[in-house]
C-alpha cells in the first residue's frame, strides 16, 4: 500500500519532468496503469497510438536534420531511435518506472525496471500526450529527450544482424543461426527468447518484444562479446 501511495503522490513530479500538466488526469492514470492491476483500462491501447506518434515525430526530426540522406539511411536511423532499448533508456531518464501502477506482485518482481514494460509505457505516455494536445506536447518531449542522441549519431547505424553476418563471412564461417527457444507473456505483449549459434562460439540468448527485435538484440550482444574478447 505504501508503494501505491508513493506512486499516486508522484504524478505531479512526472508532469514537471515531461513538461505537461494533464487536464484529464484519468488519461494520465490510464497511460500508467499496467494490466497486472486488473483494471478494465490500462496502457495498451495508448501504447498502440503512441508508437505511431513517436515514429512520425522522430521521422520528421530525421528528415529535417539529414536533408542529404536517402530513404534507406533514414530508415536505419529511425529503426535505431525507436527500438525498445532506446525507449527504455528514455523512460529511465525521466524515472518513468517510479510512476507506473502495478499489482504488488508485479512491482515486487521488478516490473518497474523491466525494459519491455518501460518501453511500452513510454509509448503509452506519448499517446496520452497526443490525445491531450495533438502533436505539440509529444513533439516537445521527444525533441528534448532525443536531441543529444541525434547530435551524436554521425553515421546511420548498421543493423546488428547485418554486421554479424558480414563478420562471419569475413571469418569464413557459416551464417549465424537464430532460433526461438521460448515465448512468454500475453498475446498482446509477447516476449521472445532467441538463441544465436555461431560455429566455434557458445550459444547466447536474448529477449525482445518481437522476434525481429530479439534477433537484433542477440546479434548486438554477440558483437559486443567478440569485441571485448
Amino acid at each position: 500500500m505504501q508503494k501505491s501511495l508513493k506512486v499516486n503522490k508522484s504524478l505531479k513530479a512526472l508532469e514537471e519532468k515531461i513538461g505537461h500538466h494533464f487536464g484529464d488526469k484519468d488519461l494520465l492514470h490510464t497511460a500508467l496503469t499496467h494490466s497486472s492491476t486488473g483494471h478494465e483500462t490500462n496502457y495498451e491501447r495508448l501504447e498502440f497510438l503512441g508508437d505511431r506518434v513517436l515514429g512520425l515525430v522522430v521521422a520528421q526530426l530525421l528528415y529535417e536534420k539529414f536533408p542529404e540522406e536517402n530513404e534507406g539511411d533514414l530508415a536505419k536511423r529511425l529503426a535505431s531511435l525507436v527500438q525498445g532499448s532506446m525507449l527504455a533508456q528514455m523512460a529511465t531518464q525521466i524515472e518513468l518506472g517510479d510512476y507506473i501502477h502495478f499489482s504488488e506482485a508485479e512491482r515486487s518482481a521488478g516490473g518497474n525496471e523491466n525494459d519491455n514494460i518501460l518501453a511500452d509505457v513510454f509509448e503509452s505516455l506519448i499517446g496520452a500526450l497526443y490525445l491531450e494536445s495533438g502533436l505539440r506536447a509529444p513533439e516537445k518531449l521527444i525533441h528534448e529527450l532525443w536531441s543529444d542522441v541525434l547530435d551524436t549519431m554521425i553515421a546511420p547505424p548498421q543493423h546488428p544482424k547485418t554486421g554479424l553476418q558480414e563478420w562471419a563471412q569475413g571469418q569464413s564461417l557459416p551464417l549465424p543461426v537464430y532460433e526461438i527457444v521460448s515465448q512468454s507473456g500475453p498475446d498482446h505483449a509477447p516476449v521472445f527468447d532467441i538463441k544465436l549459434e555461431v560455429r566455434g562460439f557458445d550459444p547466447i540468448v536474448a529477449q525482445g518484444r518481437t522476434r525481429q527485435e530479439a534477433e537484433k538484440e542477440v546479434a548486438r550482444e554477440f558483437l559486443k562479446k567478440i569485441k571485448k574478447d
